[in-house]
């Protein structure tokens, strides 16, 4: 297989071409000629990319490999235009495709672009963000899928896939500045002629990469893990086994630890650029971190048709916390501190199944899906240095009084808030899919979903005072912020499409499709009785898109595509950051997840992939973006409508591009010179939907480069590598409190590396 990487095509709403990128590390020669890019997540079965009218990019081979040793899974928007994703919380990503996604921290929000490990649909933003290692291929969709993936799909979906035993086996060691300490392996066990075991792992350790600077010498400073650090571990089994009637089999199992310290966010009222930051000792918590998971995959032929089954359990348990105001403290006014910590627990079982059958003129597939999900979270924000027996600081957090109410329940002052939220989903859908050959040049297709999507959640808010009393939260009077509510939605969705063979190679298409993602309950603080009725809930939100594209295969060499997308935004998910009145008059800054009115989302998406000659890769892709909020007061928009209407949607930059070179010389001896270099640029772009100035990230370049030479005919490698070369300094996520936080991205940082294969 050939280690280039399609990276995307011009986009429209529902799926359309592919596109290329490349790795930053030196990758295995390639092979001339024509890639074979398949998408299985896309049809459920193996379709090159180039027949496939939908955009869809696929990183496998070398940037498959490249994506293994990347620190997140986040990292993959650097090989792909028109994909962004807002990082919150340290590892908490939300993924947004044209510009379509709710960009939220909470952890029992899913992004809208739906990721999958292995077939496996991971329902919560925290899992999304987790530590990736041999893997075989990424892929990501563009547009509402509509019928096979219809939840939480209203941008798209992500599709990270492991290797299967006999992929080979490797030990790769990475180390660089900042302390990086990375090691990868794999093991392939044969366990009989139709049996074998892969064992797969990988160690990852690295020091802050920002500075923790002093900004207040007369407060006390934090140390430098405040900064971030990261100690994580995973390990992964897989068991293949094939029968003689054509079955095949697959048993995975998996878990990662965390046990390093999320970094805290720079607030932007301290003046800070650099990569620096400002936080004091008493907000620094480490993590503790397990997300394990196994599953069972059985694809067999049953009565002439093929069946896919796929039962997965997934889940976690995380302890963690940070410097919520982002600095040191305020000397003035000790209160103006705040700290926080997230105590969670999250499992969900899932069981899919699909048959399929081709028809003498096309084909035909049927299926359903189910799944349940409970979410527990104890939610503290405090003051200072905590008691953890008494969730009582050494000051007394701002906020907590005004959750008091017109009763107090002690006459010591409030101190501490906590909020809980225990949140079961039930999810069940049917689907089908119908492709039929119309004539020799002409395919359609058209695919329906029906999904039904029901979530039961209760929980509470309360304050705690000094003396060690916990009474509920009422803001107003309105009634203690404890209760309950269910909601339940089922939705019809789909997708049609047609497409057109004008020559060899050569094809046209359209599509239109509809998603949508689930709402829910808002997971942080509960003010109040409403927060249980209205003001703690979110809608559901829906995407009907459009597509129209252009691919070509122009012999061996050259690859492109082109496509022009509009997608019509309903109700879309937002963080709203709306002000706080205290009881002394001042005013501080509440986040909660909600819904505006309507969006859009149009704009063209192209690629060019050409190989020259032997060894020689060159790829770029393009996205042209233009999105709007469309919020009207007369209409149910609130009195705040003049805050979102007109703005573009959050995350959505109106350009980014892709360009990458690999070459591979052979210079004799089995010896093989391998360089690399990648770079993304993207325009400017805003951090939440109010489209604030001071809340806007300035366009940026990311490049990354590699250097290696291979011997004995790849089964040895050492190189040199170098990752966002240009040390650009940019927000990673937002949110408002005691002015504006963001948490920012690594700066400039290289090493080597030492390959084994066998």
């Amino acid at each position: 297989m050939r280690m280039a990487v399609s990276c995307c095509a011009l986009a429209a709403a529902s799926l359309a071409s592919a596109t290329r990128a490349e790795t930053p590390e030196a990758p295995p020669a390639p092979t001339p000629g024509t890639a074979e890019r398949v998408v299985v997540t896309a049809t459920g079965r193996s379709t090159p990319v180039q027949d496939l009218p939908a955009t869809a990019v696929v990183l496998d081979g070398a940037l498959a490999e490249q994506a293994s040793a990347f620190s997140s899974a986040e990292e993959i928007v650097q090989l792909v235009p028109g994909l962004q994703v807002a990082v919150a919380n340290g590892t908490q990503a939300a993924f947004q495709i044209r510009g379509v996604g709710a960009v939220d921290h909470q952890a029992l929000t899913p992004s809208g672009s739906a990721v999958f490990l292995d077939g496996a649909f991971l329902a919560t933003n925290v899992q999304t963000g987790a530590m990736l290692y041999d893997l075989d291929s990424i892929e990501v969709l563009k547009g509402p899928p509509g019928a096979r993936y219809g939840r939480n799909a209203s941008s798209g979906a992500i599709s990270f896939l492991t290797r299967k035993p006999g992929a080979g086996s490797y030990a790769d060691l990475s180390v660089g500045n900042f302390g990086r300490f990375d090691v990868r392996a794999a093991q392939d066990i044969g366990l009989g002629d139709d049996t074998a075991l892969r064992i797969a792992g990988r160690y990852l350790q690295q020091g802050p990469t920002l500075d923790n600077i002093v900004v207040y010498p007369d407060l006390p400073a934090g140390p430098d893990k405040a900064a971030g650090e990261r100690k994580e571990g995973g390990l992964r089994a897989t068991l293949s086994t094939r029968t003689p009637g054509g079955g095949e089999y697959l048993f995975r199992a998996h878990v990662e630890l965390d046990r390093g310290v999320n970094p805290a966010p720079r607030n932007d009222s301290l003046g800070l650029s650099g990569h620096d930051i400002s936080i004091g000792p008493d907000g620094v918590r480490d993590t503790d971190t397990e997300f394990y998971g196994t599953s069972f995959e059985a694809r067999l032929p049953v009565g002439g048709f093929d069946l896919v089954s796929l039962t997965a359990f997934e889940g976690y348990n995380q302890q963690y916390g940070f410097d919520f105001d982002g600095t040191q403290g305020y000397a003035d006014n000790p209160g103006l501190n705040a700290n926080l910590s997230y105590d969670r627990d999250y499992a969900q079982i899932s069981h899919d199944m699909t048959v399929s059958r081709d028809l003498e003129h096309g084909r035909i597939s049927f299926g359903g899906s189910a799944a349940f999900e409970r979410f527990d979270q104890l939610y503290a924000i405090w003051c200072g240095v905590l008691d953890p027996r008494t969730w009582v600081g050494t000051c007394n957090y701002v906020g907590a009084a005004g959750r008091v109410g017109p009763v107090p329940a002690s006459t010591t002052p409030a101190a501490s808030l906590l909020t809980d939220i225990t949140q079961s989903r039930r999810v069940a859908a049917l689907f089908g899919e119908y492709e039929v050959q119309a004539s020799e040049r002409l395919a359609l297709s058209l695919g329906l979903r029906v999904t039904n999507d029901h979530a039961d959640g209760h929980g509470s808010g309360r304050h705690v005072y000094r003396d060690g009393t916990i009474a509920f939260n009422n803001r107003g009077g309105v009634g203690p912020a404890v209760g309950e509510n269910t909601l339940d939605d089922t939705r019809l969705t789909g997708k049609a499409s047609a497409s057109y063979r004008v020559a060899d190679g050569q094809m046209l298409y359209a599509s239109l499709a509809s998603g949508f993602k689930s709402g829910g309950f808002n997971g942080e603080v509960a003010n109040d009785a409403t927060h249980y009725s209205d003001a703690g809930l979110f809608d559901a939100e829906t995407v009907t898109a459009a597509e129209i594209g252009y691919k070509a295969s122009l012999g061996d060499t050259l690859e492109a595509s082109l496509a022009a997308f509009w997608q019509d935004y309903d109700s879309p998910q937002a963080r709203i950051f709306v002000s706080f009145v205290l009881p002394d008059d001042s005013v501080i800054t509440s986040n909660s997840l909600s819904n505006l009115d309507a969006a859009t989302s149009k704009g063209l998406e192209a690629s060019l992939t050409w190989r020259p000659l032997d060894g020689l890769d060159l790829d770029a892709g393009l996205t042209l973006l233009d999105t709007e909020i469309r919020q009207d007061a007369s209409a149910g928009g609130g009195a705040n409508a003049d805050l979102f209407d007109g703005n573009p949607l959050p995350f959505a930059s109106k350009l980014s591009a892709t360009l990458a070179a690999r070459y591979a010389h052979p210079i004799g001896g089995g010896r093989v010179l391998k360089t690399s270099l990648s770079a993304k640029t993207q325009s400017g772009f805003y951090l939440d939907a109010e489209g604030r100035a001071d809340r806007r990230q300035d366009g940026y370049t990311l490049l990354d480069a590699s250097l290696g030479l291979s011997f004995a005919d790849d089964a040895f490698e050492i190189g040199v590598w170098g990752r966002n070369l240009l040390d650009e300094d940019y927000a990673l996520s937002g949110y408002g409190f005691l002015g504006y936080n963001t948490f920012r991205s690594d700066p400039a940082s290289w090493g080597v590396a030492l390959k084994r294969r066998w």
